[in-house]
């Protein structure tokens, strides 16, 4: 359990003189009963001499104070690297009490004096309610900031002036969003304030680091308060303008009664089920992106023409952007070019249907179609009449075996090239139809459509 092993090192550390505690979100999920997902220490020991005391440590960021150490069978999966996130490895990571003075780049401080008062480290972290130390050995909590009270009062402070805090890293800004909604507090006024002040200066982080932040606010499960806040701090028209364009952009009353797009997306993002996968909640955000640059008043009613094409192009921006790996960007680009296609699921031939469900993580595109309904006008026929039909039918028919393969039209006489395709596809179509069962079926149907010769 990583909790013990982060109480082992501890103790150990205090075996050879030093201070230690657990410090920052492990002691505020603690407080909170909730478990922690890492957890960190801060000691008066300086990084060589956590490095002697635990042989296997790597300093992930000794430069500033910052050391991890894997749980033992763990070092394997530790890279030597900054960008190291050890909360997806059995690793705690081990910071020397310090203070920072100036941030030229906005993230790093420039020069950091080690410290052997608790109270001087503290005062350099983020927000009050991460500022709090655990003695676990009397499981006593530390509180020079006022952390406990701001826990209690359900407030996200920054500790001591929030410019200042703000100025030394700006995605502190994103992180006081974050924090609020996650756990469904108001961030203090003179704490806020300073957001709309700073919020241009959000250029300044790294594009993975602000991917990442928004990452965790889409799929901790308070998307819709997250976005509401990012709106309202100025922050969103910085990062996604494209989703701020959402704002005002009306909708057919016929299908979204709810509002515009903006409204819609974001009671769509408070239907995503907790935890989700980064994909769908990306896919979610953005699925229509691409309807305020499509808007128009026709006689009959508003329309979008075009929306899905144009979404797909501008989310392939946005993340790139961001960033975003291929895989999760193929993933979400399917998503946004996919979602309108359950309108005609109860109107698609059999081999369209099955190639439709065939398609990877299609459990993906069905949750998105459930909660695009359910942010909308609620009609669920779509996608009941979609889980009842992939249930219908016997794996095997909705997968077959290829009945030939291009060998087989070599064999037959048919030259290598583009039309292979073209007539693979079209046997697989009969295929799924139900029209063909045998290799023999199958050669005598590319034999009478597409003739050798031709």
């Amino acid at each position: 359990m990583l909790k013990d092993f982060a109480i082992s090192i501890i103790r150990t550390l205090r075996d050879r003189g030093h201070q230690a505690y657990l410090v920052g979100g492990c002691v505020r999920d603690l407080v909170l009963g909730r478990e922690p997902a890492d957890y960190d220490i801060t000691t008066d020991a300086t990084p060589d001499e956590v490095m002697g005391i635990f042989p296997e440590t790597y300093a992930v960021g000794a430069q500033f104070g910052v050391v991890l150490v894997p749980a033992p069978g763990d070092a394997a999966s530790c890279v030597s690297t900054e960008a190291t996130d050890h909360s997806k490895t059995n690793a705690v990571e081990v910071a020397t009490f310090r203070s920072d003075v100036g941030y030229s780049d906005g993230r790093h401080p420039d020069q950091v004096r080690y410290s052997k008062d608790p109270r001087e480290d503290v005062k350099r972290r983020d927000f009050t309610i991460n500022g709090l130390l655990l003695d676990p050995i009397k499981n006593e909590v530390l509180d020079f900031v006022g952390g406990r009270a701001d826990l209690e009062a359900g407030i996200v402070r920054t500790i001591g002036d929030a410019e200042r805090r703000f100025a030394e890293d700006k995605l502190r800004m994103l992180r006081a969003v974050r924090f609020a909604a996650r756990f469904d507090y108001q961030i203090e006024p003179k704490t806020f304030a300073a957001i709309p002040r700073m919020a241009a200066q959000i250029h300044q982080v790294s594009r993975e680091r602000v991917r990442d932040e928004l990452t965790r606010m889409l799929t901790e499960g308070h998307a819709r308060r997250a976005f509401l806040l990012l709106d309202k701090s100025g922050l969103l028209k910085e990062i996604l303008p494209e989703i701020t364009a959402m704002k005002g952009v009306e909708q057919p009353p016929q299908f979204h009664p709810e509002g515009d797009v903006f409204v819609h997306t974001l009671l769509l993002l408070d239907k995503l089920r907790h935890p989700c996968p980064l994909t769908l909640a990306w896919g979610a955000l953005l699925h229509d992106v691409g309807k305020p640059p499509t808007f128009r008043v026709a006689p009959d009613r508003i329309r979008f023409d075009g929306h899905v094409e144009v979404g797909v192009k501008m989310a392939q921006e946005i993340l790139r952007r961001l960033r975003f790996s291929n895989d999760d960007t193929e993933q979400v680009l399917a998503l946004v070019a996919n979602h309108m296609r359950f309108a005609d699921v109860q109107r698609m031939k059999e081999s369209t249907f099955k190639k439709f469900v065939r398609m990877s993580e299609f459990a993906e595109h069905l949750e998105l179609h459930r909660i695009d309904c359910q942010a909308s006008h609620g009609d669920l026929t779509s996608y009941q009449f979609t889980r009842q039909k992939m249930a219908s039918i016997p794996p095997e028919t909705m997968r077959p075996i290829p009945l030939i393969t291009g060998d087989d039209l070599i064999a037959a006489g048919y030259k290598p090239g583009p039309r292979f395709k073209e007539i693979l596809s079209a046997v697989e179509d009969a295929q799924l139809e139900g029209q063909l069962q045998t290799r023999d079926q199958a050669m005598g149907f590319v034999r009478e459509q597409f003739p050798a010769g031709q």
